[in-house]
């Protein structure tokens, strides 16, 4: 079988600081089996390096795009990159 692996870089703007946001999208890509990570950006925005199935990061894309409860949401980014690093797992970075 061969892996049609995709890596997108997403980036999410609003109010996503101090909102659980970050666990909130740790919980999703468990729930989808997307790997990579996510992080606060300086800027007061979410980055999420996220990489699996085009059909998987679909659906997980667009959860994201929810949020948690207390999260507003105005712009998502999406660019999709060329990375030669394969993730193993999902993660918080800090």
């Amino acid at each position: 079988m061969v892996e049609n692996i995709k890596t997108y870089d997403v980036l999410i703007s609003g109010r996503v600081h101090g909102v659980g946001f970050r666990y909130f999208t740790v919980s999703l890509a468990d729930n989808y089996g997307v790997k990579g990570y996510v992080k606060n950006t300086p800027e007061g925005k979410v980055q999420i390096l996220c990489q699996g199935e085009q059909d998987e990061l679909d659906s997980f894309i667009s959860a994201v795009k929810k949020g948690p409860s207390f999260s507003v949401i105005t712009d998502v980014r999406i660019d999709e990159v060329s990375e030669e690093k394969k993730y193993n797992t999902f993660e918080i970075k800090y």
